[in-house]
């Protein structure tokens, strides 16, 4: 499989460290509250399954997967919702949890979404940012690594549902995801 990637870009020690700093600051913020953890389906996953363990707050966890890639590497800008949650979040503190943050669009789709069911709160951790993409405005509350404009994989992030094991970000090989 790492024949298939150009390089590391993020060690396992790293992410783990970062994790741990944003559990941290995120328990330390909400300290005394009960936070909902949303987790964009697939990708953020693996970084939620950690993040949680470092938290030291009442925590409730809930999915929401959307899609604006298909198998594509590109986005359609097109969101649809797949997964909704399964909690109501009206009055509940609602940090949403995603891997990676590149043209903004599905992301703000989420947070408008959300907005509109009236959380107490709501705040973004996001492990990865790409800003060089960004098409639509989005303010990150916790920001693990900010990244250069390469297509990247491992941790929960995936090329055709494939990488997602990896237990670090690598940068995949062009000739990887531009073959037909």
């Amino acid at each position: 499989m790492n024949e298939q990637l150009e390089k590391i870009l993020i060690a396992p020690e790293e992410l783990q460290e970062k994790v741990k700093e944003l559990g941290k600051k995120i328990s330390q913020d909400y300290r005394g509250q009960e936070v909902l953890l949303v987790c964009v389906l697939k990708g953020a996953f693996v970084f939620l399954a950690d993040l949680i363990r470092a938290l030291t707050i009442p925590v409730r966890v809930d999915f929401i997967a959307c899609s604006s890639y298909g198998t594509s590497t590109e986005s359609s800008g097109v969101v649809k919702i797949l997964k909704d949650l399964d909690y109501p979040v009206d009055n509940k503190h609602i940090l949403l949890v995603e891997d990676i943050v590149d043209t903004g669009l599905t992301l703000n789709y989420i947070v408008s979404i959300l907005k509109e069911r009236h959380p107490l709160s709501l705040k973004i951790c996001a492990l990865l940012d790409k800003p060089e993409r960004r098409v639509a405005p989005v303010k990150l509350d916790y920001l693990g690594f900010i990244i250069p404009n390469e297509f990247v994989v491992g941790y929960g992030l995936d090329f055709n549902g494939h990488f997602r094991n990896l237990p670090f970000i690598g940068i995949l090989k062009k000739e990887v995801y531009s073959k037909k």
